[in-house]
């Protein structure tokens, strides 16, 4: 595909995401690293020195009213991301926001109408959408050549540094499993079976408030489950596999990013599907943005809004079910 013109992107936050992000940005012709933005000049000048930026700004609101930005990667914690993505649409920039999207339904939900209502181009970062590993694992289910699916099993966990100061285990900045990692098996789930019937969770806390394990089963009208599970303090194989009644599909260790998909099927037949990638695999999220954006969307078709707004809807019933709160912005 030939793209009618080169974006002009800049980044808001400068932490570990947005590293790897625009380090996969350089991949694309027709991606153009701009301008970075921090609270500090000094941490935005270093970014911008390292991954290549051509400016640097000490505050978000001088970036966004740069005429030249095209599109805004909004990588802050996701406590900020509400109040940041308002203000990249209200100066009328285009948003890829990292997920998870909000801390909460109503605060997605407010950011959608303002992004609906200026008709201005917004979409989750949720990368594992565009991972060709992942949409060939979506494919083969879809296909219903292993039959119907029925049960799914996904999982992410690592033992994260107990640091009450850092962003995992402090509440005020959303901390906890469910919204750093646990958004990634409710995504499988939703993913491949829409939004559940019902759910059931339990959750286990750190001193500081913040939940640190969370197991999770979803219940769908048709009597398909969902076995989800994340967790701070331990490690796990970062897999998911989808269940059919004539064989399984699996996703292999972090399967959120490029890897590789096995498919088994009754009778014993196995094949694997690999799929190396270049980078990290946080290229094909902005491809798909910029493709978007030179047809004129403002919503992406593969990660609409719609279902954004579903996946914060389902994570505030699992908040409920498991007495997660982020006090004050309930």
């Amino acid at each position: 595909m030939i793209m009618s013109k080169r974006y002009n992107w800049a980044v808001l936050g400068c932490g570990r995401i947005a590293r790897k992000f625009s380090s996969d940005l350089k991949l694309l012709s027709n991606a153009r690293l701009y301008a970075s933005a921090a609270r500090e000049l000094k941490r935005a000048e270093e970014f911008a020195a390292d991954l290549g930026f051509e400016k640097a700004y000490g505050s978000y609101e001088e970036m966004v009213a740069d005429p030249a930005v095209d599109v805004v990667y909004v990588a802050t914690p996701h406590s900020h991301h509400h109040d940041h993505v308002l203000l990249c649409l209200n100066a009328g920039k285009a948003v890829l926001n990292e997920k998870a999207f909000a801390l909460t339904f109503a605060e997605a939900r407010e950011m959608v109408l303002v992004a609906r209502e200026k008709q201005i181009f917004l979409m989750e970062a949720f990368w594992t959408r565009f991972q060709p590993s992942f949409q060939k694992a979506l494919e083969i289910v879809r296909s219903g050549d292993l039959g119907a699916l029925k049960v799914i099993r996904s999982d992410f966990a690592f033992n994260a540094p107990k640091d009450p100061e850092k962003r995992l285990y402090n509440v005020s900045l959303g901390g906890g499993s469910l919204l750093d990692i646990g958004v990634y098996p409710v995504f499988a789930a939703l993913s491949a079976l829409g939004v559940p019937e019902s759910i059931r969770a339990l959750a286990t806390f750190a001193p500081t408030g913040a939940e640190e394990s969370i197991a999770m089963v979803f219940r769908y009208p048709g009597g398909e489950l969902a076995s989800l599970f994340s967790s701070l303090a331990t490690y796990s194989f970062v897999t998911t596999e989808y269940n059919c009644e004539r064989g399984s599909v699996r996703l292999a260790r972090r399967w959120m990013a490029p890897t590789t998909v096995t498919v088994w099927r009754e009778g014993g037949d196995e094949k694997t599907f690999d799929f190396p990638a270049e980078g990290m695999g946080y290229q094909y999220e902005a491809a798909h943005v910029m493709e978007c954006l030179d047809a004129g969307k403002t919503e992406s078709d593969l990660m609409p809004l719609s279902f954004t707004l579903a996946m914060m809807e389902t994570l505030d019933r699992i908040r409920r079910e498991t007495g997660i709160l982020f006090p004050g912005r309930e």
